[in-house]
């Protein structure tokens, strides 16, 4: 069976939310959650693999985009794009899916769990870090960047982040 990769990355986000906000000893009730998440082993199987390399993997993404992010502190974002972010850097880092997939779906991730401001935001911030870790794939973001035939443009160069909501 194929994994729903998409799901995959919502239980990833939602955990690594969770480990943002609580630290690594709740691993154990992540693992939980989502082994008994309604999806097909393959798709918590992704899940599990893709939970452990984007965690393992913070520092490094958590370097870079501090530098895409130049204007704002890693820690004053809101939650959820932050790992919106971190899951993205992690998926470029490891070369498995390509750029502007991934910025697709980070798209997606923000529009389902965070503000409303914030898809633009991680947009503008995957399509900095997309330039700098894979220039191959810049070239064909580039489109992106042009109005659409509404008038509407592209990422910006440096995004304003959503003002976190309270909650």
């Amino acid at each position: 069976m194929i994994a729903n990769i998409h799901k995959a990355r919502r239980l990833v986000l939602q955990a690594l939310c969770c480990l943002d906000a609580q630290g690594p000893k709740v691993w154990d009730l992540l693992d939980l959650f989502i082994g008994e998440a309604d999806e097909p082993p393959a798709t918590v199987s992704a899940a599990r693999r893709l939970l452990v390399g984007a965690f393992d993997d913070r520092p490094a993404c958590d370097e870079i985009l501090t530098r895409h992010a130049k204007r704002w502190e890693l820690g004053r974002l809101a939650m959820v794009d932050r790992n919106v972010l971190r899951l993205a850097v992690h998926e470029m880092r490891s070369g498995k899916t390509p750029p502007k997939v991934t910025i697709s779906e980070s798209i997606k991730l923000a529009q389902e769990f965070s503000s409303a401001e914030s898809p633009r935001f991680v947009n503008g911030v995957l399509d900095s870090v997309m330039r700098e870790l894979c220039p191959h794939g810049a070239d064909q973001h580039e489109q992106a960047d042009q109005p659409d035939q509404a008038g509407r443009q592209g990422p910006a160069e440096n995004p304003e982040p959503p003002a976190e909501e309270s909650q």
